[in-house]
């Protein structure tokens, strides 16, 4: 008699194993990796961050691993695999390693091999001889509880709130990195600086003083929170939050931040064709030779770099949700009988209740991420909407096909070439990945749409990066050709010559601040070419020099020559 299949059941991942576990995860770009661990740290776990994997790695995957699986299984269960053979070469038995070590990743259930990664990190390290390590999922609560109930990660609100400040760092960071390296006078000084930047904030996370309203209310106040245990930690918990995200240690590392970075000088005459990567989440995040190394060869090649934020990943998953759940109204919530006039109104109270969850959702990450930019200097781009991503991608993909970045891939295409805030994009994705094969299929109507499109679609495995490269080369020199007349054409209009301009630039040394803010002229995409104009415009009058950010020194004195003034206001209205 055959018996029926179950999934195997993993040992957890207890409260009591926290201070001996050793959390590996990975995956993530190297911001947001180093800012995750912090937040991991700050809350007392035990975390380890894998390194980037390498074709060595992916070999090891294919050895151990099934025929026929996704790039980024390959690649990641072959560097777990590396990292555990390295720990038992330190001497380590594999016993130890299985009982002091688990791997935390994310897991689907999609429709496409991403819902069986799971399954395949399991088999890998099994046949790799470490039978029984743990593979657990974020999402996965039999993996994450105890038996008792008790979590090996407890979720408390000083590490979520840690989690969701690294995210938004890790993508604004990031995001400026790509925008002031290209153009950085200094070679070098960006990556040195961006490192002493990630080493503040990264211990800022980690070291961080937790908010406890026992020491900040007064005492009259206290006597009555101490009755009230659930007022009590309502509060608290709103007081965490308030620190995390306008808290004076949040406040002075990014001011610290911003006056650190706006020490690099930049030449912004410098003409770069805009190159907007997308494609599959692991394949466009990935910065080692899991995507070819392709964001340091385009910019090796001479393109300006927009590199796609984990945000707009969590806000397409919450526009889903609620695009769902509107979709669904009429089943979820059916509707009672035109008589029955109470029952229709609690109907769509019920059903108002559910979507404005979604859309506050979206409104607070929205609104934190664009705090975090004005915070951070002003320059990184904000999140795209997802409603104008779904117009755009209508016409020509189901807006609710799941699987990968569903109808994103085509919207994204349309949006940065109709915008014209990109010459070119890359699309990057794993060979043989399904749901961006689908909308590669659609990106054929696209383009005959859209003449003036430059799209490419690069499927990455551990072989064939010259080629990869090769074809990129054939496509940015069409993009480059795009820059350059855009850059000409832009500068013949002004009525100066180049050198009249450069030693306008070169005279005023906030035009070579990373931060100075060049506005965005309709129909224009180059840095160069929109900084042309403006500094033209300057220099006749027709526009103002942008305002830099204030010095953090400066910021901190404002503050206390205001405290000062209103403490002798205070004194004198005693008196």
């Amino acid at each position: 008699m055959r018996e029926h299949f179950h999934r195997p059941i993993e040992r957890p991942f207890t409260a009591a194993e926290r201070d001996r576990v050793t959390i590996l995860f990975g995956g993530l770009t190297s911001k947001h990796e180093w800012l995750i661990k912090s937040a991991f740290q700050s809350a007392g776990y035990k975390i380890e961050v894998l390194p980037t994997p390498d074709v060595a790695s992916f070999q090891l995957g294919k050895e151990y691993g099934n025929n026929g699986q996704c790039n980024p299984t390959y690649f990641t269960v072959g560097h777990l695999i590396e990292y555990l053979q390295h720990l038992e070469s330190t001497g380590l038995s594999r016993q130890e390693i299985i009982d002091n070590y688990v791997f935390f990743t994310a897991g689907s259930c999609g429709p496409c091999r991403f819902g069986m990664y799971e399954a395949e990190y399991r088999l890998g390290v099994q046949n790799a001889g470490f039978d029984g390590f743990r593979v657990l999922l974020f999402q996965q609560t039999d993996g994450i509880k105890a038996a008792s109930g008790e979590p090996g990660l407890k979720f408390t609100v000083d590490f979520g709130m840690g989690a969701f400040n690294a995210l938004n760092l890790g993508d604004i960071l990031n995001d400026m990195t790509y925008q002031i390296r290209p153009f950085e006078v200094q070679a070098g000084q960006t990556d040195t600086v961006m490192h002493d930047v990630m080493d503040n904030l990264t211990r800022t996370v980690c070291d961080r003083r937790k908010y406890e309203i026992e020491e900040h209310a007064p005492q009259w106040l206290l006597e009555q929170l101490h009755r009230k245990k659930a007022v009590r930690d309502t509060f608290n918990v709103l007081g965490k939050m308030y620190d995390h995200l306008y808290g004076p240690q949040t406040v002075e590392a990014l001011a610290a931040a911003t006056d650190r970075i706006g020490a690099i000088e930049v030449d912004r005459l410098r003409v770069k064709p805009v190159v907007k990567v997308t494609g599959e989440f692991w394949a466009q995040t990935t910065e080692g030779d899991g995507n070819f190394r392709m964001f340091s060869f385009l910019e090796r090649e001479g393109a300006q770099v927009m590199v796609e934020p984990i945000g707009t990943w969590v806000m397409y998953m919450l526009w889903l949700a609620k695009a769902n759940k509107i979709r669904r109204k009429d089943i979820d919530y059916p509707a009672p009988p035109w008589t029955d006039v109470r029952g229709r109104v609690m109907r769509e109270l019920k059903f108002l209740g559910k979507v404005s969850g979604f859309t506050f959702g979206n409104w607070f990450w929205n609104h934190q991420y664009r705090r975090v930019i004005d915070q951070l200097g002003g320059l990184a781009h904000p999140l795209v909407s997802l409603d104008e991503l779904a117009s755009l991608a209508a016409p020509y993909y189901n807006v609710f096909a799941r699987g990968g970045e569903g109808h994103m891939e085509v919207a994204k295409n349309i949006y940065y070439t109709v915008t014209k805030k990109a010459h070119m994009v890359l699309s990057l994705k794993p060979f043989g990945c399904m749901p961006s094969s689908q909308s590669d299929g659609v990106q054929s109507a696209v383009m005959n749409h859209f003449k003036d499109m430059i799209f490419l679609p690069i499927e990455t495995s551990g072989e064939g990066e010259i080629n990869a490269h090769s074809r990129v080369q054939m496509a940015l020199g069409e993009a480059k050709a795009k820059a350059r007349l855009e850059f000409m054409q832009t500068l013949t209009a002004t009525g100066k010559s180049l050198d009249e301009i450069r030693s306008f630039v070169d005279s005023r040394p906030e035009l070579r601040n990373p931060f100075y803010r060049v506005p965005h002229y309709h129909g224009m995409t180059g840095t160069a070419a929109m900084f042309v104009r403006h500094v033209a415009d300057v220099m006749d009058g027709r526009a103002r020099f942008s305002r830099l950010p204030k010095p953090a020194a400066r910021r901190r004195s404002m503050v206390g020559a205001s405290a000062s003034a209103s403490a002798k206001a205070s004194a004198g209205q005693a008196a």
